[in-house]
């Protein structure tokens, strides 16, 4: 049995993550801010300890007695200036690395994204294909996955880094509630017809994935794209949803070209306006939906004895039976 600490346990992944460790009987403790939504991770049997990532001083208690640091903990998202993600996302893992060396911690994982790769590939992309990562999101999750692997040259700490694709399922309340909710209202349109490959990541398999490169021996030193491994466009995705919920899939198409134009102007007003919240399409969100953005899981699947358990249609029944239930549906 080994001491685990997820960071960012109350989050989506987070909790999935605290329950795999959770199950195979690992002693498992969650770092959370003071004014985090513990909801998901209320009926766990998780030790909670308080701290902020960005705050070094916070860290020390928190990581006392840790044998494996699951680092999921960082600001995911489509929008926000480089400097707010590399405030998150390069500080708080730099800050999060340096107080697990000095209280001994064996192996961090790092969660990362495959989207350090970019967009728009011809093929499907494995972990030495070329890097271009052209958001400020993916920008500073790559400077803190470099910065990680220099600092286990420097010290001798293993760190094994994690890139998932598109990540859903039950508790995601960021892309998978929403998704569905479009689909429910019939307000969402595909962007080139949905003829684009994308990555899906059931939430079950990524933490199967990580739950891996967190004891194998072979995994220190290492990258691994963690997806369902899936050959399959966002049409097929969006209608597998569409009958198992029992509505329409959608009727309209975008043209990337119409939707990045859309993009650029929503991004700029709301820039101008110094708006927090992104605008409802954002060059990500057009690129990630209407270009292939597709990876190889072989690398996981030679080295970590990977292999996705949970099927698609099996993540998509789990996923839909959440949505029912969430929203009072039969």
């Amino acid at each position: 049995m080994s001491r685990v600490l997820v960071t960012g346990a109350n989050g989506f992944i987070g909790s999935h993550l605290v329950r795999k460790f959770i199950s195979a009987g690992h002693e498992v403790s969650g770092l959370v801010r003071t004014t985090s939504d513990l909801s998901l991770i209320s009926s766990m049997n998780l030790t909670l300890v308080y701290g902020d990532i960005t705050d070094h001083s916070s860290l020390a208690k928190a990581l006392g007695n840790t044998d494996i640091l699951i680092h999921n903990a960082g600001l995911a998202s489509d929008w926000g200036s480089l400097a707010t993600f590399r405030h998150v996302n390069v500080k708080g893992t730099r800050n999060v690395a340096e107080v697990a060396m000095e209280c001994g911690v064996r192996r961090i994982v790092y969660m990362s994204t495959t989207a350090v790769h970019g967009f728009n590939h011809t093929a499907p992309v494995c972990e030495n294909d070329p890097l271009n990562p052209i958001f400020n999101y993916s920008i500073s999750k790559l400077e803190a996955e470099d910065w990680l692997f220099e600092f286990a040259k420097r010290t001798g700490t293993e760190v094994t880094a994690v890139r998932p694709g598109n990540v859903f399922g039950p508790g995601d309340h960021t892309f998978t509630e929403k998704y569905i909710d479009g689909m429910v209202s019939g307000r969402i349109a595909y962007v080139n017809g949905g003829k684009s490959f994308t990555c899906p990541t059931y939430v079950g398999n990524l933490v199967d994935g990580v739950y891996l490169a967190a004891f194998a021996k072979e995994a220190a030193g290492e990258v691994f794209i963690v997806t369902d491994g899936l050959q399959i466009t966002w049409k097929q995705f969006t209608e597998t949803i569409a009958d198992k919920l029992g509505v329409r899939s959608p009727r309209l198409s975008i043209p990337l070209s119409a939707g990045l134009a859309a993009a650029f102007f929503a991004e700029n007003l709301y820039k101008l306006a110094q708006v927090k919240h992104p605008p409802l399409v954002t060059k990500y969100r057009i690129y990630n939906a209407g270009t292939n953005y597709h990876f190889l899981i072989k690398k996981a699947e030679s080295i970590l004895g990977f292999e996705p358990g949970t099927s698609f249609e099996e993540a998509v029944s789990k996923t839909v039976s959440w949505y029912l239930q969430e929203h009072n549906r039969k």
